[in-house]
């Protein structure tokens, strides 16, 4: 059943606030938070903007939405390595033909993910591997983040606004703009396009970084948002927190920083 993303992302969803409670517990306090993707409706309970409750119906909503979506117009993701933003996208104008093909997520100048149809994204394939570009295809039930996942816009918008969006405890980094937000209205307005917007995680991490951000801790099962960090921020730690050993030992690192 995990591999639907219908039931699949409230589960990751549940893992991600579980971390991020504990560490609440043992005192650690952001200066600011982000998630990818879907990690951004744990960022939204973490700052407090959503109580645990309207965020686990709406990504209920949402996946079912988005793999109604994916059976509708089937689509693919495939990860582009040793390139960046800019170069991604000329690929995607290259490959894209008639066909839906465009950067889906911004992660890093080395590391980009294309979304789109299968035609487009195999052709995207070959024309990178011509050209010496690394591509991995990821396993996902569509093309999420791309105009594919249009279909799941009004369903989840619908959810989104039953839901009480209150001020951040502290700013949020978006998704859709990669820049801090402390305005719950704007927050929510964001999130009513996120399944169709870029996923613009480079930004996000210079905004916290910006901020003041030197120690950035990956809440959740597994450990590639804390690679992606080294690599964006190469002066700050990067901590993957996926179990509660692994809690205890981020805040007596982050105690230990501080003097205690």
């Amino acid at each position: 059943a995990l591999e639907g993303t219908d039931v699949a992302q409230v589960a990751i969803l549940a893992c991600d606030v579980a971390a991020f409670r504990v560490l609440e517990a043992d005192g650690v306090e952001p200066v600011g938070v982000a998630g990818h993707s879907l990690g951004e409706f744990a960022a939204l309970v973490a700052a407090g903007v959503l109580d645990l409750e309207s965020a686990v119906r709406i990504v209920a909503v949402r996946g079912r939405a988005m793999q109604a979506a994916a059976e509708r117009f089937p689509g693919a993701m495939t990860a582009l390595i040793g390139v960046g933003t800019e170069d991604a996208g000329a690929l995607c104008e290259q490959a894209r033909g008639n066909d839906v093909l465009l950067v889906a997520n911004e992660n890093s100048p080395h590391q980009v993910v294309i979304s789109g149809s299968v035609a487009a994204i195999e052709r995207a394939e070959a024309l990178g591997a011509e050209r010496r570009i690394r591509s991995i295809r990821l396993s996902v039930a569509g093309a999420f983040h791309s105009p594919l996942m249009e279909p799941a816009v009004e369903p989840l918008s619908m959810a989104i606004e039953e839901a009480t969006f209150a001020t951040p405890r502290f700013p949020v980094a978006a998704n859709v703009t990669g820049t801090l937000v402390e305005d719950p209205e704007e927050l929510r307005a964001l999130l009513e396009r996120h399944v169709v917007s870029p996923v613009r995680w480079e930004r996000c991490v210079a905004a916290l970084a910006a901020a003041g951000a030197d120690t950035f801790v990956e809440a959740g099962p597994g450990n590639v948002l804390t690679k992606l960090a080294k690599r964006l921020v190469p002066d700050a730690a990067a901590i993957a927190v996926g179990s509660a050993d692994d809690a205890r030992a981020v805040t007596a690192r982050l105690a230990s920083a501080d003097g205690g």
